[in-house]
């Protein structure tokens, strides 16, 4: 009765729609009323309000997941047309306004085949109206939203442009995407707060190069966890020469793991390397590319574990089975060929002291030779003229 007697206070302060003013829009309700936003940080529904309006309803009557909080209520929106009563929470599972969180684990595709478990976290719920009648009877039908977004928890981080698709609209459920919140940079220093800068002569070789790759904007209860990077001397993810930094279980000997899986930042560092096809190049180029994923802190372990994966030991980026690629920006690694003059000259002084060392022996050998012969020939001198 107390929540009756709210819902009526509201529907007295609210701006109610008339079906006069919603024209050939007042109709009966049909599936495609509604309308999902599945963002980065949180989930926006829109559900045409004349329809509503026609049943015998307004906004107000409108509960999502049968919670009354203020920030859980639709608001009506007569700036487009036709109007809607939208709803907006974040993605946070300790308030997304009574939204049921579901993960789900399946073989990985296309690039990520080689990887036997793949995490969707799925959030849906319901809207449903509230029928303000008093009596025994009403004429009223019941009304009721649906609402899904599933959003994969792998995604392909590498060196090319940022290709964020905007956040498509779909009926009653959609799939949405976290990758605009991942991010790649490289640093110069073991605090990672010196961006690196890579002039264009390159670096050095063997120079620790620092990465890291960060979530922001993202819902506290995933962490980030990288399972393969490499390096290739495209930038894009192709059949070109490759070099895996770390694949699942395996690192190459001079990658160094800082932090992964423990927050949403993961970082390694590996020693600037160039590539041996590019030898006769003033410089050696090439690009990262990192396969993420974002687990729940509760499971990252589980994913660390050699047991629980499939150790990756080929590239295949252009299987099919993926509807959507999506990359992030990161900048080249340049790296310099090392010149003959600090090829040669270590070697060239080297051999210059061996000569000296050999010439003083021989010049001394010589000396005493010449000493001993002349005593022995003083010695024949004497003797012969006694």
């Amino acid at each position: 009765m107390k929540i009756l007697l709210l819902l009526l206070s509201l529907i007295a302060r609210s701006s109610q729609l008339t079906l006069n003013e919603c024209g050939t829009e007042a109709r009966r309700p049909q599936i495609t009323d509604i309308a999902v936003e599945c963002g980065t940080s949180s989930i926006g529904l829109a559900i045409q309000i004349c329809p509503v309006v026609y049943t015998g309803y307004n906004e107000t009557l409108l509960i999502l997941n049968h919670m009354l909080d203020t920030e859980c209520r639709a608001t009506l929106d007569e700036s487009v047309s036709p109007p809607v009563a939208r709803f907006n929470f974040p993605l946070n599972m300790t308030h997304a306004c009574g939204s049921t969180f579901r993960t789900t684990s399946a073989a990985g595709t296309g690039i990520f085949s080689d990887f036997s478990n793949i995490q969707t976290v799925n959030i849906s719920g319901i809207i449903r109206s509230v029928d303000p009648t008093t009596g025994t009877i009403t004429y009223n039908a019941e009304l009721k939203y649906y609402y899904s977004c599933a959003y994969p928890l792998e995604y392909l981080v590498n060196n090319t442009q940022i290709d964020v698709s905007s956040s498509s609209v779909s009926v009653q459920d959609n799939n949405g995407s976290f990758i605009s919140t991942l991010s790649m940079e490289l640093f110069s220093d073991a605090n990672f707060t010196v961006p690196m800068k890579i002039p264009d002569l390159g670096i050095e070789l063997r120079t620790d190069v620092y990465v890291e790759v960060k979530a922001t904007n993202l819902t506290g209860q995933y962490h980030v966890l990288l399972d393969r990077c490499y390096a290739s001397i495209s930038p894009f993810p192709s059949n070109s020469s490759y070099f895996n930094l770390f694949v699942p279980c395996s690192k190459d000997q001079f990658t160094t793991m800082i932090e992964n899986g423990e927050s949403q930042s993961a970082r390694f560092k590996f020693p600037a390397f160039r590539f041996i096809e590019q030898q006769n190049e003033t410089v050696s180029t090439y690009y990262l590319h990192c396969i993420t994923r974002l687990c729940e802190k509760s499971s990252c372990s589980t994913f660390k574990q050699c047991s629980n994966r499939r150790k990756r030991n080929t590239v295949d980026t252009t299987s099919v089975g993926i509807t959507k690629t999506y990359t992030i920006t990161s900048p080249e690694i340049i790296t310099k060929a090392e010149s003959n003059e600090s090829k040669e000259e270590p070697y060239v002084a080297e051999d210059e002291d061996n000569s000296n060392v050999g010439l003083s022996v021989a010049v001394g050998v010589l000396a005493f030779a010449c000493v001993v012969a002349i005593t022995v020939a003083a010695m024949l001198y004497k003797k012969l003229k006694n």
